[in-house]
C-alpha cells in the first residue's frame, strides 16, 4: 500500500513539475538602460514564483525600438515615448512601467555628493561647452561657499540611441533657448562637446574614472557607482536633492486617465512644485497589438502585471517611483487591445 502511495505521489509530483516547466517561459526584451536595474530585480523575484526567466538586453532606447520593429524580441523598452502616429505605423502598443529621475553626476576632487548646486541654464551651458572650467563665474555664483578647483570640465554623454538623453536634452531645451534651437532633443543628438559612452552603465563608469568630469544617469546608477550627484534649482526656484520623494513630488502632476487617450505619451520634465526634482521620466514598454506569438506577449504582460502588483518595494529600494493604482488600472485596461493578452 505504501509503495502504491509513493508511486502515485511520484506521478503526481512529476505531473506538477511538468506543468510548471510547461508554464515557465523565457521572456525576451531589449532597450532602455534607464530601467535595467529594476527589471533585473523584478526578474530575479519573478523567476522564483513563476519559473519564467527574463532575458533583457540593456542596449539603449534606440536599440529597443529597432529590435521590437525587427521582431527579434517580445518587447522593446524606451524612455522616449512614441507618438500615436509612430505606434499606429508600427502596429504597436505602449505603456509605462515606473518613474525615475535623471541626475547630473560629477567627479571633482574635494566636492562631496550634493555639495554642488546648478540651475538648468548653467547645466545647459556646461553641456554646450560654453562653460569649460569648474571655477567659472556662473558656477561660483551658485556656489559661493564651495572651493571650486581651476580644473577643466570633461563632459560625458551617451554615444548610443538613448531615452535618457532624450529626457536630459528635453530638460536642457526647456532651460536654454540656445540648446533648444541649436542642439534639440532626441534619442541621439549632435553633442557640442564631450566624450561618448554606451548606456547609463558606460556614462557612470567614465565619470567614475575621469577627474573633472560631469555626466547624466538614471539615479540608481549614481547610487550603485557611488557617484557624487548635483543638486538642482527647480521650476519653483527651490534647491532640491534627487530622492524618491522629490521624484514623486514631480510625478504627481501626471493625469494618467487623460494620458491613456494619447497612448500614455507623457513628458514629466520641469514640473511645478517646491519639492519637485526637475528631470524625471516614465519608461515605456512596446509590444505588438497583433503579435506573431501571442503566448510570448501574454507572458511578458504577466511579468509586468506581477511587477505592478508585487514589485513596488523593489522599485522603491532602487529609488524608482512605482506607478499609482489609477495608472496601473488604465494600463491593464489598455492591454485588452492586445491580441491574446487574456485581459
Amino acid at each position: 500500500m505504501k509503495k502504491t502511495y509513493k508511486a502515485l505521489l511520484g506521478a503526481t509530483l512529476g505531473v506538477a513539475l511538468a506543468a510548471t516547466a510547461a508554464m515557465a517561459q523565457t521572456i525576451t526584451g531589449a532597450g532602455a538602460s534607464f530601467p535595467f536595474p529594476i527589471y533585473a530585480k523584478w526578474a530575479s523575484a519573478y523567476k522564483g514564483v513563476s519559473g519564467s526567466t527574463l532575458n533583457y538586453q540593456s542596449i539603449g532606447s534606440g536599440g529597443g525600438i529597432a529590435q521590437i520593429k525587427a521582431k527579434t524580441v517580445v518587447f522593446g523598452a524606451t524612455d522616449k515615448p512614441l507618438t500615436t502616429r509612430e505606434l499606429n505605423a508600427g502596429g504597436l502598443a505602449q505603456f509605462p512601467t515606473v518613474i525615475g529621475g535623471v541626475v547630473p553626476v560629477i567627479n571633482v576632487p574635494g566636492i562631496a555628493p550634493g555639495a554642488l548646486t546648478l540651475d538648468g541654464a548653467t547645466l545647459a551651458s556646461i553641456f554646450e561647452g560654453k562653460i569649460g572650467r569648474w571655477d567659472d563665474a556662473a558656477i561660483k555664483k551658485l556656489n559661493p561657499n564651495v572651493n571650486l578647483p581651476g580644473r577643466a570640465i570633461t563632459v560625458v554623454h551617451r554615444s548610443d540611441g538613448s531615452g535618457t538623453t532624450f529626457i536630459f536634452a528635453t530638460y536642457l531645451g526647456q532651460m536654454s533657448t540656445s540648446w533648444k534651437s541649436e542642439v534639440g532633443a532626441d534619442t541621439a543628438i549632435d553633442w557640442p562637446v564631450g566624450i561618448g559612452a554606451k548606456g547609463n552603465e558606460g556614462v557612470a563608469g567614465n565619470v567614475a574614472q575621469i577627474n573633472g568630469s560631469i555626466g547624466y544617469v538614471e539615479y540608481a546608477y549614481a547610487k550603485q557607482n557611488r557617484l557624487a550627484h548635483v543638486k538642482l534649482i527647480n521650476r519653483d526656484g527651490r534647491t532640491v536633492e534627487p530622492t524618491v520623494e522629490s521624484f514623486r513630488a514631480a510625478a504627481q502632476n501626471a493625469n494618467w486617465t487623460a494620458a491613456a487617450k494619447d497612448n500614455f505619451y507623457v513628458i514629466l520634465t520641469n514640473q511645478p512644485g517646491a519639492a519637485a526634482w526637475p528631470i524625471i521620466a516614465t519608461t515605456y514598454i512596446l509590444v505588438y497589438k497583433n503579435p506573431s506569438d501571442p503566448t510570448a506577449t501574454a507572458s511578458a504582460l504577466k511579468f509586468f502585471k506581477w511587477g505592478f502588483e508585487q514589485g513596488d518595494n523593489l522599485a522603491l529600494g532602487l529609488d524608482y517611483v512605482p506607478l499609482p493604482d489609477n495608472a496601473v488600472s488604465v494600463i491593464q485596461t489598455s492591454w485588452k487591445a492586445i491580441q491574446g493578452s487574456g485581459m
